[in-house]
Parts: C-alpha cells; structure tokens; sequence
C-alpha cells in the first residue's frame, strides 16, 4: 500500500492512525519533494489537480482522503483499499 503525503498534515495524521490501528503496511512518499513524484501521483489517480493525501495498491487508485474517510465510517477499509 502506498500513501502519497504533502502538506496536509492533519489528515496524513489520521489515514496513517487508522492504517497503523489495523496493522496494514504502508509505504509513505512526500510528494512535497519534488514535481516528479506530485506529476506521478496525479497521473496514477486520474486527477491533474490531486492533492495528498492519495492512496494506492500498488500501481491500483484507491482514492483520496474525502474516500478514505467514508470507507472508514463504512467500515469498508480492506476493501476500498483493494486488500479484501
């Protein structure tokens, strides 16, 4: 699992709590770093004006933290996260 991080500070916080709550791995990139990674993130998620915090399965789009949030109240975070 990858999570893609910028400057949103909070809601990174609150994606890798629950992450680390439910014992998934995950590999963290700043994208904050450089163009490169941000231009990557954005091609990958299908969206030319993403912004972190994006989550991905490998090379497989998740979905963003608006996503996340109602996968989590669904208690659906496997499967939207593509593990289940």
């Amino acid at each position: 699992l990858v999570l893609c991080l910028g400057v949103v500070k909070s809601q990174q916080a609150e994606v890798i709590r629950i992450l680390d709550s439910k014992s998934i791995q995950y590999e963290l990139i700043d994208i904050s770093v450089g163009g490169e990674l941000r231009d990557e993130m954005r091609s990958k998620a299908g969206d030319p004006t993403a912004v972190p915090p994006q989550l991905f399965n490998e090379d497989h789009y998740c979905g963003n933290y608006e996503m996340f949030s109602e996968a989590v109240e669904a208690d659906t975070v496997e499967q939207f996260l593509k593990l289940a």
